[in-house]
């Protein structure tokens, strides 16, 4: 089992942009080259930092039941 500490919340927001970044860039990518695989990093780089916006927590603050 894996948690993240409380003081670690931070941590679920950087997991979520790499995630985007491996599902929109890097599963299914095809580059030419080295340079070409850092333009298609940079690009989505700069169309998250354009669009991005808040991440809505739906966590309520009572304690996780144990399945």
């Amino acid at each position: 089992m894996h948690w993240t500490p409380p003081y670690a919340s931070w941590l679920n927001q950087a997991e979520m942009y790499f995630s985007a970044l491996t599902r929109c860039v890097l599963r299914h990518g095809d580059f030419a080259d080295r340079h070409d695989l850092i333009d298609k990093l940079d690009a989505f780089a700069i169309a998250h930092n354009t669009t991005a916006k808040p991440y809505r927590w739906t966590y309520d603050g009572t304690p996780l039941k144990a399945a």
